[in-house]
């Protein structure tokens, strides 16, 4: 067996969280790259359609629904959508999020139930009914972040709460499914990669990331497809549970 066989996703049908933009448009890029069957959603329309005639443009035809995470009721929408679109659900990636810079004595209960409900619980929500629809088993990999296992250098206690849960709910998630349904449950902890979410940070974060991480510079969305790949595809089979960080070595300090 060729072992880079195992990194494609041919005939495979994977779900693509928040893929209006940023790392979740690459993800559906890179997904699309590997042979899947790719449903991308997010909450505006216009962008997802852009993506989706560049996936055509590389010879996918992907199903695209405008959904927000956060409703239970999209979610399954989403997930009836990708039945309907291509048979079953095989992968899940699990990108939808919002970000928050608010230190946390200005913190609003609106603006931190909102990014709790998008990041955290619109993360069980897809993971739950994808789960329902994989009657061959699965994948599905939570996107978190490095500040889900390392104090923020800013103030961000929604957005690291919402990460660091997200991490447990994995850990949980593949507890109960693994061995049960066949489902392989893990997380991706990015670091800082240039994306909307981070293009508005101007040089102190990035002098930051610089001064604290191994390779001293931010990453590229490669560098993280390659990573989501590996854990979506065959090539991971006997990987759950786990959490995998993609952060230029930021944690090891």
């Amino acid at each position: 067996m060729n072992p880079l066989d195992l990194f494609r996703m041919d005939g495979r049908t994977v779900v693509v969280t928040g893929a209006s933009s940023g790392l979740g448009a690459g993800f559906a890029r890179a997904l699309a790259h590997a042979g899947a069957n790719v449903v991308i959603t997010a909450r505006r329309e216009e962008r997802l359609k852009a993506l989706a005639e560049e996936l055509r443009e590389i010879g996918r035809e992907p199903a695209t629904v405008v959904a927000d995470v956060a409703d239970p009721e999209d979610c399954a929408r989403v997930a009836d959508g990708a039945v309907s679109a291509f048979g079953g659900i095989d992968g899940l990636v699990n990108n939808a999020g919002l970000g928050s810079a608010v230190t946390a004595l200005k913190e609003t209960p609106e603006g931190f139930r909102r990014l709790i409900d998008v990041n955290l619980n619109g993360t069980f929500w897809m993971a739950q009914v994808c789960a329902a629809r994989m009657e061959n088993g699965g994948s599905i990999v939570n996107v978190a972040s490095v500040l889900g296992q390392v104090a923020p250098r800013f103030p961000q206690a929604a957005y690291a709460a919402s990460k660091a849960g997200v991490i447990g709910l994995t850990r949980d998630l593949a507890g109960e499914w693994s061995s049960r349904r066949g489902i392989r449950v893990n997380a991706l902890c990015p670091g800082y990669f240039d994306s909307e979410m981070t293009a508005g940070e101007g040089d102190l974060l990035r002098t930051m990331v610089a001064e604290q991480s191994m390779l001293g510079r931010f990453g590229e969305q490669h560098e993280l497809d390659t990573a989501m790949l590996f854990l979506v595809s065959p090539a991971s089979t006997y990987v759950t549970g786990t959490t995998l960080s993609v952060d230029g070595g930021l944690t090891a300090y």
